[in-house]
Order: C-alpha cells, then sequence, then structure tokens
C-alpha cells in the first residue's frame, strides 16, 4: 500500500553531519573538510589531524618524513584500565601512526623548514618518550641545515603512562631550542586546540615567535580545574588565545586559512628574504608562469594622441 512509505523508516547513511561544538550548529561534513574543518557559521577551529595539518601546510610532494620508525616502549609496565603496551598497539591500529608526532623536512612557498605537527588523534597528541625524542631530532636537523623550526602544537600535555619519563621530555625539548636560539636560527610555535599541560609550559612557550589559532585552549591545567582550586569564578574567554594575546602571551593570531601565508612572510623577515615575495610565493603554478609573464610585460606604448588645435591646423 502507498501508505507504507510514510511508516518505513528510510536508511540514512551515517557521519554526513557533524554538530559544531561552539555554536551547536549542524555542519555538512562534506564541506566542513572542504573547510580544512572551520565551522561555517561561527568560524571555531576544530583539532587537525597531524597529517592534514601537514598537507595543508606545506608545498605539495616537499614534505620529507623524518625519523618516522621511532615508537615509544612501556618501560613502567603502566597499566589503567589497559595495559599500556596494548594501549599502543590499539592507538597504532586506529591512527596508522607511531606515536603523537609527526616531523619531516618540507618548504613553505619555496623556503625550505624543519616542521614538528603533534596529532591529537593519538592519544590526545600527550607528550611522550617519543615526541619529547623527535622534536629534540628536528632541532639538530634544523641546526645542520640552517633552516627555521615549526612546531604545531595539539596536546592534553604529558603522557601518564611514561610517568616521569614523560616530565623529562620538558627539559629535554627546552634545551634542544635554547641550542638552535644560540645559533642564531628561528622557531615557531603554532599553537591549536588545545595545547595544555607540559606541552605548553615547555616547548610550545619557549620559541622566537608564539602563533595561535582563533579560539584555542592554552594553558597549564584546565579552566575547571583552575576555577576549583581557586574557588573563584574565571574571566570570560580565561585561556583562549585571544584572551592571552591581550596580556602579552602570544605575538598574533593566525586563522587557519592564513597560516601558510603568514608562516612565509615570518621566514622572508627572519632571512633576509623579501616579505612580498615570499608571501607571494611559487603562486601561480609553473605551467602558467609563461602565460602570466606575457600579461606581465608592459604594453607596447600606444602613439600620443595629437592634440585639438593641432587637428584643426591640419584640416585647415
Amino acid at each position: 500500500m502507498a501508505w507504507t512509505r510514510f511508516t518505513r523508516k528510510k536508511d540514512m547513511p551515517g557521519g554526513l553531519w557533524i554538530r559544531c561544538e561552539s555554536c551547536g550548529q549542524m555542519l555538512f561534513r562534506k564541506e566542513f573538510e572542504a573547510k580544512h574543518r572551520v565551522c561555517g557559521e561561527c568560524g571555531h577551529h576544530f583539532t587537525l589531524p597531524g597529517r592534514d595539518r601537514v598537507a595543508l601546510t606545506v608545498d605539495p610532494d616537499s614534505f620529507e618524513e623524518l625519523h618516522k620508525s621511532l615508537a615509544a616502549v612501556d618501560r613502567l609496565k603502566f597499566h589503567d584500565r589497559m595495559p599500556y603496551k596494548d594501549k599502543l598497539s590499539a592507538t597504532r591500529k586506529k591512527t596508522g601512526e607511531k606515536d603523537a608526532i609527526i616531523t619531516g623536512t618540507a618548504t613553505i612557498k619555496g623556503n625550505p623548514v624543519v616542521v614538528a605537527v603533534m596529532n591529537f588523534q593519538f592519544l590526545g597528541g600527550s607528550m611522550g618518550m617519543v615526541v619529547g625524542e623527535k622534536i629534540s631530532l628536528a632541532v639538530e636537523k634544523a641546526l645542520e641545515l640552517r633552516h627555521p623550526l615549526i612546531i604545531f602544537s595539539c596536546s592534553g600535555g604529558a603522557r601518564m603512562h611514561e610517568g616521569a619519563i614523560s616530565l623529562m621530555q620538558m627539559a629535554k625539548t627546552c634545551g634542544a631550542l635554547k641550542r638552535l636560539d644560540e645559533a642564531g636560527l628561528l622557531s615557531i610555535s603554532v599553537m591549536t586546540h588545545p595545547t595544555t599541560g607540559g606541552v605548553t609550559a615547555s616547548f610550545a612557550s619557549v620559541c622566537d615567535v608564539l602563533i595561535a589559532e582563533p579560539g584555542a585552549l592554552i594553558g597549564f591545567a584546565g579552566p575547571r580545574v583552575i576555577a576549583t582550586t581557586i574557588k573563584k569564578e574565571l574571566p570570560e574567554g580565561f585561556q583562549r588565545s585571544e584572551f592571552l594575546l591581550d596580556r602579552g602571551q602570544i605575538d598574533r593570531i593566525v586563522p587557519r586559512d592564513k597560516m601558510r601565508d603568514e608562516l612565509a612572510r615570518l621566514i622572508a623577515y627572519a632571512t633576509g628574504k623579501d616579505p612580498i615575495e615570499a608571501f607571494q610565493g611559487a603562486w601561480p603554478p609553473a605551467e602558467s608562469t609563461e602565460e602570466v609573464a606575457a600579461v606581465a610585460e608592459p604594453a607596447e606604448k600606444a602613439k600620443p594622441r595629437k592634440s585639438r588645435k593641432s587637428r584643426s591646423k591640419r584640416d585647415k
């Protein structure tokens, strides 16, 4: 009967929509991903997977990964709801990554750099022995090549499964960045949502330039913990990037779609290059340079028009 089509529940594919955690608006996932996981209604910046961050930031086909075989081990035999060893194995299988950070060499609009990108999808981007080691090795690579270092932070802090070993990474990474500073090389920290705990208290806050994405949560302890401890109501926007910019803790806020341009400009200033040329980079693509050159060439000077007075004399 015709009435059955109204009572029969139609199957709807899952995952087509996502709710913005800031404004509550329902977002079509395909458009949401096309905007690099930024809400089209309120501009809220969601966490971005590490590989997506690399692809969005560096020039195509320029990234060469470093030390990708490094993997953490359960030295403390830590056991929570499940053994740490089993948790590592399950997370690696789920994410396809060895640990919570990706490092490598690349170019950004033609400027050579060393990049380190934290991945929140791997145990909340927690900092353990591998994260500290790979950041230190990235610093060593930047020293070797004399290239700027860019670190993208996205982390819940130190990895509790590794105890004091994870806390040791704070001193280790800060010491490595100190050597980079003494060598006169540029380091840029980009803090994304969220950047908290021991990551904020170490390498994320000691680089030459501190950048944050809009609305990013940046702090040591979470606002709820602080409010409970001091038993006071916190200011509006506490620990958000805008709040920190007003108080001088970070240097600037850069939206995700402008980050690549801003990084190229900062690198140009630090390395003595033309910032305008660096900002424009290699665009447009190489295959269209001839066409652009033809358009850019000054047109042949037109012959000056004769004045009305001279024309009138000629007519006579």
